[in-house]
């Protein structure tokens, strides 16, 4: 077992996931998968056995529904945990998150708790993306950074790395966000309670294969769920005092 795994939730994902598993088991960083499932229809989680059975740095977590990006990472942490795993990604399957930039991020967990993988810092690197998509994800960040105070440009982001510790301070059942919400509100925890959080740049790109899960639901759940947050932290737009 590696110290790094790599969480990858799939739903209808079975263009990607074999291109995805060969080139995390090629990285010159040596890492572990976990496949979450949602019962995909296409036939994502059978060859995601398929996999598992010929690579022993595959795993698979199979969920019985369609029930959330927020609750699959959610299953695929507490199984990262019960492994001892001292590194935990999120990544997504389409590589629009570019694997080769998870050294980066392991230099970065060096010294924090959690990682960012930012689209937005020290310029905008996001490739294939209509205008309308762009302007959102951008007016999400200030919009979050406006309620809360949270000072990262990217809180949307799907792309991190938790170092274990900071996981095990998170009371992951209680976590109530399930969309994009999801990340905002994860980072959120973790800021307000002192834990050391840092973005890294990255350079992402819109997905080839398959089709984005981004509903109005999901908007319109972050919108209210920030505000939620500055409740949860008495209103303060900083984060608390560590005792």
């Amino acid at each position: 077992m590696n110290q790094t795994l790599i969480i990858v939730p799939t739903y209808n994902e079975r263009d990607n996931l074999p291109r995805m598993a060969a080139k995390l088991l090629s990285l010159p960083v040596a890492v572990d998968v976990l496949v979450v499932d949602d019962n995909s229809p296409d036939g994502t989680g059978k060859l995601a056995d398929e996999l598992a059975a010929k690579h022993p740095q595959i795993n698979v977590l199979h969920r019985s529904e369609k029930n959330g990006l927020g609750r699959a990472y959610i299953a695929g942490f507490q199984w990262a945990l019960e492994k001892n795993y001292e590194f935990i990604f999120e990544m997504d399957c389409d590589f629009s998150h570019d694997p080769d930039e998870i050294a980066n991020f392991l230099k970065a967990a060096a010294q924090n708790d959690l990682v960012i993988g930012s689209r937005y810092t020290g310029g905008v690197r996001v490739l294939n993306w209509p205008l309308k998509r762009l302007l959102l994800s951008r007016c999400a960040g200030i919009y979050v950074w406006l309620i809360t105070g949270m000072p990262f440009t990217d809180p949307t982001g799907g792309y991190k790395c938790f170092r274990r510790r900071a996981l095990q301070a998170i009371e992951l059942d209680a976590v109530r966000a399930n969309g994009y919400s999801f990340q905002i509100e994860l980072t959120h925890r973790l800021w307000r309670e002192g834990f050391r959080v840092t973005e890294v740049p990255i350079t992402f790109a819109d997905r080839v294969e398959g089709t984005s899960k981004l509903s109005r639901h999901i908007v319109v759940e972050a919108f209210w769920m920030v505000w939620w947050l500055l409740l949860q932290n008495g209103c303060r737009r900083f984060p608390r005092e560590k005792n």
